[in-house]
């Protein structure tokens, strides 16, 4: 990973978990079940640039989730924060 770069997995906006899990924004702005889709619409909406990896994250490996790489260059809670902010869920 080069610098100015933040890895995002969707269980770190997942409301249904507890931090042991993988949540790492609050509760309040997390959502239910989010998926690869929704983090790159919300980062679409934000203007962030970004490129999806086929990983997953270590604790949730039989998942295959995925994960995005943003390129950012500031804290990577501020952009958690601005992506779970702008994450609708759609099924």
């Amino acid at each position: 990973m080069a610098e100015g770069e933040c890895i995002l997995y969707p269980c770190y906006f997942n409301a249904a978990y507890t931090r042991a899990e993988g949540r790492k924004v609050p509760c309040s702005i997390g959502t239910k079940g989010p998926v690869l889709t929704d983090l790159e619409r919300a980062l679409k909406k934000i203007g962030v640039v970004y490129r999806v990896e086929e990983h997953h994250h270590p604790a949730h490996w039989a998942r295959r989730e995925g994960r995005v790489v943003a390129e950012w260059n500031e804290s990577k809670l501020s952009l958690m924060r601005k992506v779970a902010q702008k994450l609708e869920v759609r099924r």
